[in-house]
């Protein structure tokens, strides 16, 4: 069965239809309006394809464009919002 899973990856990465370019971080916001803000400032960062920010889950999926260093990226990311709202926080393993 694992082996059909790789084989099915395989094929999708293939077609380009699978990024690695992805990464789930918890983040620390206190309430729901900032959170949006947030979220708009993560994907206005450059090098971020596209970000989700959950107010409900206090974590944030973030799509990266290809051939960007993802901790350089949300860094910069994590910067920007704190711009903002100095409180928040991206939780970097």
């Amino acid at each position: 069965m694992l082996d059909k899973t790789r084989l099915k990856q395989t094929r999708l990465k293939q077609k380009g239809k699978i990024n690695k370019m992805k990464k789930t971080y918890k983040v620390d916001v206190d309430c729901a309006a900032c959170a949006e803000k947030m979220q708009e400032a993560i994907k206005n960062t450059k090098g971020v394809k596209d970000a989700t920010l959950s107010f409900m889950t206090l974590k944030c999926k973030v799509e990266f464009e290809d051939g960007v260093d993802p901790d350089a990226v949300i860094r910069e990311a994590r910067t920007n919002c704190k711009k903002i709202e100095d409180e928040f926080e991206i939780f970097i393993d």
